[in-house]
């Protein structure tokens, strides 16, 4: 399954992009990032996401691979070398991902296995750009919490890597799961996957309308959250247990003094 988009995108100005060793890269660039599916060890790609920016167009052109039975799971690994060889061909020599070592170990791992011969290190060079946060910033941070700093509002939902790699796995196992599976169920995993790439764009793009302050805030509103959180369950469980005791209570297994009022 192949699916391709064009977002629009005006480029900001060369004072706010991320330069990378000092040079402006947004155009020479393959934005990256893979869904998959590991067992002790990779299986295979679930989905293939690329995107790159075009500025003279002011567009993201992105390019998405999903696996749709076990056939699949080498076709698009020769669907993937065929793109990053013909970006390189386009002048596109740098990779950019967040946390990206995952994904290189995954597609390394599976391009060994199937003899394809692509070295990412000969041929690209890697921005990490979470790595790249941490060097500006002396901080870590995940890729939604960076998107939440830059205010970029992310289109479909959050899906955790069990629920894909589940799903992936079902494809494996069975050749005719993708036609029973809901087709807005395909799209979900496509469009998390979209905006993955895009969003790395976006990004660089903003790099340096956020300071040390913006990023300090935002670690503030991520601990008050956590409390509240932290403090959610806590009651949630106090209740959950006055119900268990007052059950007991009813049943003659507990005398009332152990009854503990919700909220006290």
């Amino acid at each position: 399954m192949r699916k391709e988009q064009t977002i629009p995108m005006e480029k900001g100005k060369s004072d706010m992009i991320l330069m990378v060793d000092g040079q402006d890269i947004m155009d020479r660039s393959i934005y990256f990032d893979l869904e998959h599916y590991l067992y002790k060890k990779p299986i295979c790609i679930g989905v293939f996401g690329a995107a790159v920016y075009d500025s003279w167009s002011g567009t993201i052109h992105t390019t998405q691979y999903m696996i749709e039975n076990k056939r699949d799971a080498e076709e698009i690994l020769y669907l993937a070398e065929d793109y990053f060889l013909r970006m390189k061909e386009q002048g596109r020599d740098n990779i950019v991902t967040f946390s990206g070592n995952n994904d290189f170990t995954v597609i390394n791992h599976l391009f060994n296995k199937h003899s394809i011969d692509l070295t990412f290190d000969e041929h690209f060079r890697k921005v990490d750009i979470q790595k790249e946060y941490e060097r500006r910033f002396k901080k870590n941070i995940g890729l939604k919490n960076l998107e939440r700093l830059f205010a970029i509002a992310r289109e479909g939902e959050v899906m955790s890597g069990a629920t894909l790699a589940k799903t992936f796995s079902r494809i494996m196992k069975d050749r005719d799961y993708i036609h029973r599976m809901p087709p807005d169920k395909v799209e979900r995993i496509l469009i998390y996957n979209e905006q993955d790439v895009v969003n790395l764009a976006r990004i660089m793009n903003q790099w340096q309308e956020v300071s040390l302050s913006d990023v300090e805030n935002l670690e503030g509103i991520l601990l008050e959250e956590k409390a509240e959180k932290l403090e959610r369950i806590r009651l949630e469980e106090e209740y959950r247990q006055s119900l268990i005791e007052y059950s007991e209570i009813e049943d003659g297994s507990l005398s009332t003094e152990h009854i503990v009022p919700f909220g006290g």
